[in-house]
């Protein structure tokens, strides 16, 4: 009786906390404006992949000289990358320091230099390290002081929820 007990309790507890690691990832819209997209040219300072989701962080030389050091994450995970053939040493020679690429990028609903990449490209024009070769568009703000930022009234919301 013991250990059918044991058992079953042990059951509970693996369903309640492998469900609760369910829950805790994020959703990508949730953190970051992925509806408004802008695009710009950056090169990379560091590039790791890592579980969940690879990061890097860029910089972006603005219209009158000035850099802006950003921080960013990739949209797509290690697992998905290797599926498409960017492996973890093919994804670090096409992002190590000091490539220029072109970004797509969502910025964070909190505002500053932060954002989530939704795609790569080289100086090609050719898809690095991810898989939306479809994706298009987004709003050319190579240049532009901090990029598409949240209006104040987007963030007071968001720090209300």
């Amino acid at each position: 009786m013991r250990n059918k007990f044991t058992k079953i309790l042990g059951l509970a507890a693996g369903l309640v906390f492998g469900g609760a690691s369910l829950w805790a990832h994020h959703g990508s819209a949730i953190s970051y404006d992925t509806q408004h997209l802008w695009t710009t040219w950056g090169t990379v300072t560091e590039f790791n992949y890592l579980n969940p989701h690879p990061s890097m962080t860029f910089d972006r030389k603005l219209k009158d000289g000035t850099v802006e050091h950003w921080v960013s994450e990739l949209l797509t995970n290690p697992s998905e990358l290797a599926r498409a053939g960017w492996t973890k040493s093919r994804s670090i020679e096409a992002l190590k320091p000091g490539t220029r690429v072109k970004l797509y990028i969502g910025t964070s609903r909190a505002g500053g230099m932060s954002g989530i990449v939704m795609k790569l490209e080289n100086d090609k024009g050719e898809n690095i390290v991810g898989l939306r070769d479809a994706l298009t568009g987004g709003l050319d703000l190579d240049g532009v002081a901090g990029g598409l930022q949240p209006s104040p009234e987007d963030v007071k919301k968001g720090s209300e929820k």
